[in-house]
């Protein structure tokens, strides 16, 4: 499996913008390479059974599965890997409990970005790019901080934050092997026909 092939269109649910599994459905039809399933404040049973539906949909579809911070969900729903910030499990620790584990690790600046790596992440989701509605609080690295870490780093790296059909070409520019976004999939219209147009401009850049 090519790690940085499959990153290239990471699609993350938001259950305020649409319902988990069939958006994922959408998503995956209009050709979103990983998904990653992220529930704030849901009872566990309720992801696991959300997180299950997911699982069988990016199997058919041959694409990966994440879990955002909860490695026992994770595990229930054998998902392929887990995302997790600087306040989350360590990834050291995430490591010896699931050793096969593909780990991201959020970052928010070039010295996360530096630590994440050396701790053993498989890859980087680095932003936030730009201002972003969906997470308010959002520090902001811009491209140049994203191309930074870009330089700097060895293993695979997605820019997320504020990306959108307008601005994603500059943002692969910056040499990231993919795009990770919420609102401007989940939050179309249309989630296969926005996932198939970002996949297109994707292609067109990275090949």
């Amino acid at each position: 499996m090519n790690l940085r092939k499959k990153l290239k269109l990471y699609v993350i649910t938001d259950r305020r913008l649409k319902p988990e599994v069939e958006s994922v459905r959408e998503a995956l039809e209009g050709g979103a390479t990983s998904i990653q399933l992220r529930i704030k404040n849901a009872p566990t049973r309720e992801m696991i059974e959300i997180g299950k539906e997911i699982r069988k949909l990016t199997r058919e579809y041959d694409a990966l599965y994440f879990v955002d911070d909860r490695l026992d969900v994770v595990l229930a729903t054998d998902a392929d890997g887990v995302q997790l910030g600087p306040e989350d499990m360590p990834i050291s620790l995430a490591k010896e409990i699931a050793p096969n584990l593909i780990i991201g690790a959020s970052v928010y600046s070039l010295e996360e970005a530096l630590k994440a790596e050396e701790e053993g992440a498989d890859y980087l989701g680095a932003g936030s790019v730009f201002p972003t509605s969906t997470k308010k609080d959002a520090k902001v690295i811009g491209l140049e901080g994203l191309r930074k870490i870009v330089e700097l780093v060895k293993i695979p790296v997605v820019a997320i934050g504020g990306i959108t059909h307008e601005n994603i070409r500059e943002v692969l520019k910056t040499g990231v092997d993919g795009i990770a976004v919420i609102s401007a999939i989940m939050g179309a219209e249309d989630v296969k026909r926005a996932t198939e147009e970002m996949r297109k401009i994707i292609e067109e850049v990275l090949g």
